[in-house]
Parts: C-alpha cells; structure tokens; sequence
C-alpha cells in the first residue's frame, strides 16, 4: 500500500458526464455531512493549477464554468494526458495532501488508473459512485457534445467500467435525488466511528 500522511475513514470516487451533476451532488453531500467531516475533492484542480503555472494563464479562471477555461480545455486535456503517462498518481497525490476531515469526497474521478491509485492507496475504505442524467437533462444544464472532449478519454474513460458500489440518478427530480443522497449519508455514517459523529452534533 502507497504512503500516505493522512487515514481516511472513507473515501468516494464520484465519476459521471459533463454536466451529470458531479458537482453539484458532491456539494449537496458536504453540506449534509458538514465541513467539517466532509472535504470535496476535485482532480482537475491540481492539473488545472500547473497548467496555469506552465502556461502562464489564470489559474482562477480555469476553476470556473467559464468561456475562459472552455478555451483550454481541449489542450488542457492532452496536456493532463501526458503527465498521467509519465506519473499516474500524479494529480491523485496532490489532491489529497494534508486532507484532515475523515470522510474524503473525490467528484472528478474519470479514468481507471484514479481508481486504481486510490484503491491501492486506501483500500476497501474506497467507494464508486457513478452519477447519471439523461442527455436531455445535460442539455438542459447547457451541455453540447463537443468532438476531443465528449469522446475524449476524459470524458469515456469509466464508460464500461461496471464496477460502481453506488449509482445516483441526477435527471432533476429533486425528491429523487434526495432519497438517493440520504442513503448514501445513512452509510457514511455507519462507517464512521461514533465519536465523529458525536463531534460534529455537539458543534452544530
């Protein structure tokens, strides 16, 4: 097992198309969680800040849904590419870097190599959540299938993958996706140790 300086208690690899909602369900899941036992983190964020450092761009405007960051994307991706070949667990270490919160939200898991380096890294505290949405409901959101990215290993990658442990259903039906969230809450904190839960009552 890879070292780490950090224990996880669990660890979830959300993974899902553009405009599936990724983000918007890892948010709704900290907030329901807390800050404070939950951290969301994003893959694209480390890859996204040395691109910006090796190519002299704004690195806070490639985190946002922007024309900006739509603009390298494609180069963004290849790029990412390259330095995945050289080092797979590249951007997957940095990310995790001095993480404290004892449930670790990943919403940007999209290849199988991510899944490979955390489960080796984390083991069986590592969970597969796969969140799907129609594509009328990503249409509806302003997703437009674009040729290097829709079909781009970043986007295929976990296509036929298979292997999910939970699949959330984001086709905009709110009372459904709030029953899907509260199972998926109700395990979380089966996983956790009693105090860390007790913990979090008592500052709330």
């Amino acid at each position: 097992m890879a070292p780490r300086a950090e224990s996880p208690r669990l660890v979830l690899l959300f993974s899902g198309k553009r405009k599936s909602g990724k983000d918007f369900v890892t948010n709704e899941l900290r907030s329901r969680l807390g800050t404070d036992v939950c951290a969301v983190l994003r893959l694209s964020g480390p890859l996204k800040e040395q691109y910006a450092q090796e190519h002299g761009l704004d690195f806070q405007r490639l985190l946002d849904a922007s024309n900006y960051k739509e603009a390298f994307r494609q180069d963004m991706i290849r790029w990412g590419e390259e330095k995945r070949k050289e080092d797979p667990g590249f951007f997957c270490r940095k990310v995790v870097e001095g993480v404290p919160q004892p449930v670790w939200v990943v919403s940007d898991a999209r290849r199988v190599s991510d899944i490979q380096w955390f489960q080796s890294s984390f083991g069986d505290v590592t969970q597969l959540v796969r969140v799907v949405a129609s594509e009328e409901s990503r249409q509806q959101r302003g997703w437009v299938f674009t040729a290097g990215v829709d079909d781009a290993e970043s986007e295929c990658g976990l296509d036929h993958y298979g292997a999910f442990d939970w699949v959330i259903e984001n086709h905009g039906e709110d009372q459904k996706l709030g029953q899907q969230l509260g199972k998926l809450v109700d395990f979380i904190h089966s996983k956790l140790q009693p105090s860390v839960c007790e913990d979090r009552a008592e500052r709330s």
